[in-house]
């Protein structure tokens, strides 16, 4: 028996960060959309584990030991369980590595709830979110889907209501940004007084009122992200990458998580198509994608 999963990529419409706290890690508040940019993970029988990993990040960027997520959610679904972690794990990336889109959080999400059908756990929908808020702050939502407010740094998400949908082009670039190397550039450039330290989190209402009264404009309006300058900070040409994307015709444009992939919103999926021809053809970005969200979290596909 083999099953597979599939779970989305996600933009960060909001994303607010407090300042450090005493666990190491910062207050959150997000507002996350899933977008249809998948990767995929097949599971079968195995003795122990083992990992693969083809598509984006193959080769070396990805883990295929226990560092990757998904060996670590096999582990933690299995002593959960009190059973064996024995299974063989396929993952087939489309979501690039260290692009600020949970490629990653993705993956774990898949393997749990595939390994709960293939091991026949029959986890609640509860465990497995408990499991997911072990392994990563974005595995929640990975496992969640459509749009959701984050809590916390990230782990406590509830369901936001979205009139319509949004459409999205995503500029890919070719090296990847870590996540933690962004955070400390963001602490290094409040305790230099070059950024509001955080000491209030920004609200989110403006991206929710957008989102719930299917308004695009006030949508691209409100559209903010904390980690923008650390990223900009730590890799000065994505300030062209933005100016590429509004000026091809993006109603708005921002860095998505800690980057340094480039989000930019337009109007309607054939936008999407023109804005996505001009990104490629001008060469500013390595793959670009036009997605739309918000789309289900992780689920069983076969």
């Amino acid at each position: 028996m083999r099953v597979t999963a599939r779970a989305p990529a996600k933009v960060n419409m909001h994303l607010g960060v407090g300042p450090l706290r005493a666990d190491g890690f910062h207050e959150l508040r997000t507002v996350y959309l899933a977008v249809s940019l998948f990767d995929t993970v097949t599971v079968g029988p195995g003795e122990g584990l083992a990992v693969s990993v083809t598509g984006e990040g193959a080769g070396g960027d990805v883990p295929t030991d226990r560092r990757n997520l998904v060996w670590q959610a096999a582990e933690l679904l299995a002593a959960s369980a009190g059973m064996p972690a024995d299974a063989t794990i396929a993952v087939a990336k489309a979501i690039p590595a260290a692009a600020g889109l949970a490629g990653g959080s993705a993956d774990a999400a898949a393997t749990l709830v595939a390994l709960d059908l293939l091991w026949g756990t029959r986890a609640a929908p509860g465990d497995l979110a408990g499991i997911a808020a072990q392994l990563g702050s974005d595995v929640p939502f990975s496992l969640l889907g459509g749009v959701a407010l984050g809590r916390g740094r990230g782990e406590q998400v509830s369901p936001v209501l979205a009139r319509r949908p949004t459409h999205w082009v995503l500029g890919i670039a070719d090296e990847g940004l870590s996540t933690p190397a962004v955070y400390r550039e963001l602490d290094r450039l409040r305790e230099a007084g070059r950024v509001p330290d955080g000491a209030e989190l920004p609200s989110t209402e403006g991206v929710i009122a957008a989102l719930r009264n299917g308004s695009p404009a006030a949508l691209a309006a409100a559209l903010s992200n904390d980690l923008q300058a650390p990223a900009f900070s730590l890799r000065p040409e994505l300030r062209r990458a933005l100016r590429a994307a509004t000026d091809a015709g993006a109603s708005a444009a921002l860095v998505s998580g800690s980057g340094p992939t480039v989000a930019a919103l337009v109007e309607d999926e054939e936008a999407a198509v023109r804005v996505a021809a001009v990104l490629a053809g001008a060469g500013v970005f390595r793959t670009v994608r036009a997605v739309q969200g918000p789309v289900a979290g992780a689920r069983v596909v076969a």
